[in-house]
């Protein structure tokens, strides 16, 4: 079985290739950033490539979107994503690529050596392997999305004012609408984004959050 790692720190990156070693697999590049990761799978089309979300040079989702772009340029490209983070938006468009032959584990929830290698043995082979908590976040996206496509026109209107930080008052002047109308639309979009009064939570700053979300 033949691999590539994508991982920006060097000690890391040694590391997975001595794990692959040992367990008999071919290292057949060893890189360092999202450009690096698609010229080694266009040239080597490995079995697998394992991959770091957050690379140079920004450190955000530099690795995942290559992978994402490696499956576009070179189809059936088989990936496992090992990382810190749980990057929502790219995590989804990447398993909506074609969920065969894709892995998604943490770092810091590998705890058995030999099940990081039955995983990624798994994803060469076309399965996937998705750890827990990478669906259980995955599964909240979905469910936030749903809850916003609940709004009516009018309610994403005025999501999208607040978001912009304007007030009750202002988002009526920019509607043309009474502030009371505008308190109604409120507490509605409240309630359908499952946002009961708490003294706790500040209920527009996390409606605004799960818009910002989508």
């Amino acid at each position: 079985m033949r691999a590539v790692i994508a991982e920006d720190s060097v000690l890391l990156r040694e590391g997975i290739a001595r794990l692959l070693t040992d367990a008999g697999m071919e290292v057949v590049a060893r890189v360092g950033d999202g450009q690096a990761l698609l010229t080694a799978i266009e040239q080597y089309r490995p079995d697998v490539s394992i991959v770091d979300v957050r690379m140079p040079p920004h450190f955000l989702d530099e690795g995942l979107r290559a992978a994402i772009e490696a499956r576009r340029r070179v189809p059936g490209s088989r990936i496992v994503v090992l990382s810190q983070y749980v990057e929502e938006r790219y995590a989804t468009e990447l398993i909506a690529s074609g969920a065969d032959g894709v892995g998604y584990l943490l770092k810091d929830r590998v705890a058995d050596v030999n099940d990081f290698l039955a995983a990624v043995r798994q994803v060469a082979g076309g399965g996937t392997v998705l750890d827990s908590e990478v669906v259980a976040q995955l599964v909240a996206r979905r469910r936030r999305g749903d809850r916003l496509e609940s709004l009516t026109d009018r309610e994403r209107e005025v999501l999208a004012l607040m978001a912009e930080g304007r007030s009750n008052a202002a988002i009526a002047e920019r509607l043309f609408v009474s502030e009371g109308t505008v308190e109604k639309h409120v507490t509605s979009i409240f309630g359908k984004l499952g946002l009961p009064a708490t003294e706790a939570n500040h209920r527009r700053v996390l409606a605004v959050l799960t818009y910002l979300r989508e």
